[in-house]
């Protein structure tokens, strides 16, 4: 049976594409609702470097920009050690639904790690994603 290589996740918000986007490309908004700080150079080959209060801190390469509807970057895969060159892509789709927005969050990349590598990867990040997520929602509805 092969691993799982994805975690997929979409979400009904309810303000629209150009606020959403704001919060997923801007210094302000995911070093509010992704880290604790942020710098951002939004251009593809830009760096989004991303730093917690605990000390952690992420690096995340931008591949893929369609302002203000994808963003898609690779950064360094949890549990792995630091200068792992293996690396997972995450891509956010944003699509005008009404007023709204849905917004449709895919990582990829899982399956090129073996088993236990895998299961702690994946793990993670599914559990992960379900926490920054409902950030990111508590953020948009002015509750962070």
């Amino acid at each position: 049976m092969a691993f799982p290589d994805r975690i997929e996740r979409t979400l009904e918000l309810a303000q629209p594409v150009p606020r959403v986007w704001e919060a997923l490309t801007t210094a302000q908004g995911l070093g509010t609702w992704f880290g604790n700080s942020a710098e951002v150079d939004l251009r593809v080959g830009g760096l989004i470097k991303l730093a917690w209060s605990s000390g952690d801190a992420a690096t995340l390469t931008i591949e893929r920009l369609e302002p203000p509807h994808v963003l898609g970057y690779t950064w360094s895969i949890y549990g792995l050690p630091e200068g792992d060159p293996r690396r997972t892509y995450v891509e956010f789709t944003l699509e005008a639904a009404g007023d709204g927005t849905t917004l449709t969050m895919v990582e990829s990349g899982f399956a090129q790690l073996p088993g236990d590598a895998h299961k702690t990867a994946f793990d993670g990040n599914t559990g992960g994603w379900t926490s920054e997520l409902g950030e990111l929602v508590a953020y948009l509805d002015g509750r962070l």
